[in-house]
């Protein structure tokens, strides 16, 4: 990513952090091909540790390929970092509820989100900038997104068109004894078909 900012005039510079030497050799490997070292610096550590925002005047922070779960705890083990940031711009690959969630809980807004799909695969983007108001998202706000239910673009539909066949599927699993968990299962599936107006 910082390769492809760098090469169309987006950004002038990047710091590119890998925690792991295989993929921290590649990177620099990567970096040097394409005559970028000047402008890339690539960086062996965790998270947020691979940079310091004094020094180093970063403004804004990439974080993408893992889990809600994982991004929120890269942000909460720097969150002294994060108070001369800009602009957080997340892809998570899973948990965007929970990431969302502590967005809102450390008072960043949620500016602007987006699906993306490539190679069959779906990719959600959250955007978002610290605000000195405390931000309360709804519960369906956490759970599909305060701008993506607004917007509800056709990748939007096309998403949640596959949870609510897969929640159909796993419903007809379920025993009609096993009234709670049919229960639990109706309510999730109500809840998609009345974001994506299906009976309209």
């Amino acid at each position: 990513m910082p390769i492809h900012l760098v090469r169309t005039g987006r950004i002038k510079s990047a710091i590119a952090g890998e925690v792991v030497q295989g993929p921290y050799d590649s990177a620099k490997s990567n970096v040097a091909e394409f005559g970028l070292s000047d402008s890339i610096t690539v960086r062996l550590a965790s998270g947020l540790a691979a940079f310091d925002p004094e020094i180093d005047g970063v403004d804004t922070i990439t974080i993408a390929g893992m889990g809600g779960h994982l991004i929120a705890d890269i942000l909460g083990e720097g969150q002294e970092k994060l108070e001369q940031i800009s602009r957080l711009i997340l892809q998570p690959n899973n948990g965007e509820w929970y990431l969302r969630n502590w967005l809102q809980t450390h008072q960043f807004q949620i500016s602007h989100e987006t699906i993306l799909i490539e190679n069959d695969k779906l990719y959600e983007i959250i955007v978002a900038s610290p605000s000195k108001t405390l931000i309360q998202l709804s519960q369906d706000d956490l759970r599909f997104g305060p701008i993506l239910r607004q917007e509800k673009s056709e990748v939007f539909r096309l998403k949640w068109q596959s949870e609510l066949r897969a929640h159909q599927a796993i419903l007809s699993q379920i025993p009609v004894s096993a009234t709670d968990k049919r229960q639990e299962f109706l309510d999730k599936i109500a809840k998609i078909e009345e974001v994506l107006d299906v009976s309209k």
